[in-house]
């Protein structure tokens, strides 16, 4: 699991437009990665879809909101794209929005999960 902060300039590459729209930030580093979860570091939702993840052998991009000084903006820009009080975790894979836990445990269930996952390049197997 890659747990990301855009402070660490050796994982993430800052550019000027991190300092614009939450939401446009938010699209950017979904964009960036397989597989992109939003997530509190204190939340144990967020640590069950992280553990599925790598029980599965996904390694996703973690951004801890708590832990990014812009982090509370991102958290009420998710809760607007959701349509919901609760703004983690959100996973996006491929760079599109899967959703929040019960999007993605019901797509782990009915079995589109893992075709997602392959099509991302997120799983070989």
């Amino acid at each position: 699991m890659h747990y990301q902060t855009e402070a660490w300039g050796s994982y993430m590459p800052t550019r000027s437009t991190t300092m614009g729209d939450p939401l446009e930030r938010i699209e950017r580093m979904a964009s960036e990665n397989a597989v992109v979860i939003f997530s509190m570091s204190t939340c144990c939702m967020c640590h069950a879809i992280k553990r599925l993840f790598c029980g599965m052998g996904v390694n996703p991009t973690v951004y801890e909101l708590d832990e990014d000084p812009r982090g509370k903006d991102m958290e009420k820009a998710l809760m607007r794209l959701l349509g919901s009080s609760s703004a983690v975790p959100v996973v996006f894979i491929g760079g599109k929005l899967v959703g929040a836990m019960d999007r993605v445990m019901a797509s782990h269930i009915n079995g589109t999960l893992v075709p997602l996952l392959k099509e991302a390049g997120a799983l070989w197997l």
